[in-house]
């Protein structure tokens, strides 16, 4: 591997690829399958072919190094009351155009820039302890795309007592899956709207692989809670809020903690307005009514008379 400067000596070889035709090679860590060329990335910004082998860039690299309550992941019902050292890095494999948090998930590694110390695996985990925090989140960008890392840390953090947390958008392949979720304790899948179109049209992506993810992820007998962001106008309607707690309600059952935040104006969209206080109330009600016990809503101000029940749990 070339090491013409002083961070490509960090870079780590990458798992989930195989040959591509030509020069190419194929990723298979998500389901975009990137065929790769010499001496670029994939979708997500952060795995490179460097002399016909796969690299990811954001080994070791976090750009945001943080101590948070656990319940800003969001998780309602995982180690509440505790703080979660969280990590995340650049790059997305989603091309979502209302993303809130683009200045990472859009972002990427340059070289010839600083762009943050070097924190090998075992640094993470001792940067966690002396915080006194209970479990390691992984977070912010989404962390599917450095699974090597993420992989690396939690296998750690287990042999130092502290738990795992994934927060994720879930796009990701069965390969990847069964090594990476079995390391994972917690998860807060967010799932973007109920619809192949939605998934097509705002995200660039597909719903089909999001869903066998998190039935995946719940038949390993993990602990998981799902975030979905209401958008005016987009994914808020009766029919795929029905759709949504319908399949949840079948395939996940009606334990599952389910978050409903606010939208807000971001990034290339700007279309719909911020999401009304009531829309996200008349959601909750809805899911209550279906039988979700835990249910909870993020992101806005609500109303004097209904601010104690922004948080509705059985």
């Amino acid at each position: 591997m070339a090491t013409n400067n002083k961070m490509q000596q960090y870079y780590h070889e990458a798992k989930w690829w195989r040959p591509g035709k030509g020069s190419a090679i194929q990723c298979s860590l998500c389901p975009r399958f990137c065929n790769i060329f010499e001496d670029r990335t994939g979708f997500c910004g952060i795995r490179k072919n460097i002399a016909g082998r796969l690299y990811s860039l954001a080994y070791g690299r976090p750009v945001a190094l943080h101590v948070d309550p656990i319940e800003k992941k969001p998780l309602a019902e995982f180690l509440p009351g505790t703080w979660t050292f969280s990590i995340g890095a650049f790059g997305c494999n989603l091309a979502c155009s209302f993303c809130q948090n683009h200045h990472l998930s859009r972002g990427y590694y340059d070289d010839e820039k600083e762009q943050g110390a070097y924190y090998p695996p075992d640094k993470i985990i001792s940067l966690a302890t002396i915080e006194d925090c209970k479990s390691i989140a992984f977070t912010y960008n989404e962390p599917v795309i450095w699974a090597e890392y993420v992989i690396d840390i939690a296998k750690l953090a287990k042999d130092a007592g502290l738990s795992t947390v994934l927060v994720t958008n879930g796009y990701v392949t069965q390969d990847t899956a069964s090594e990476l979720f079995p390391l994972i304790d917690a998860a807060n899948f967010d799932m973007k709207g109920f619809s192949e179109e939605f998934y097509g049209k705002m995200t660039g992506g597909k719903l089909a692989p999001i869903l066998e993810a998190m039935k995946y992820y719940v038949s390993l007998g993990k602990h998981l809670e799902i975030t979905n962001l209401v958008i005016p106008g987009k994914n808020d309607s009766d029919e795929m809020i029905d759709a949504f707690l319908g399949w949840t309600k079948e395939n996940l059952g009606t334990d599952i903690p389910l978050h409903f935040s606010a939208y807000h104006p971001d990034y290339k969209y700007r279309e719909s307005p911020r999401t009304p206080a009531q829309t996200l109330i008349n959601i909750r009600d809805k899911a209550v009514s279906q039988g979700f016990r835990s249910v909870h809503l993020g992101n806005i101000s609500l109303p004097a008379q209904v601010r104690k029940q922004e948080s509705w749990t059985k």
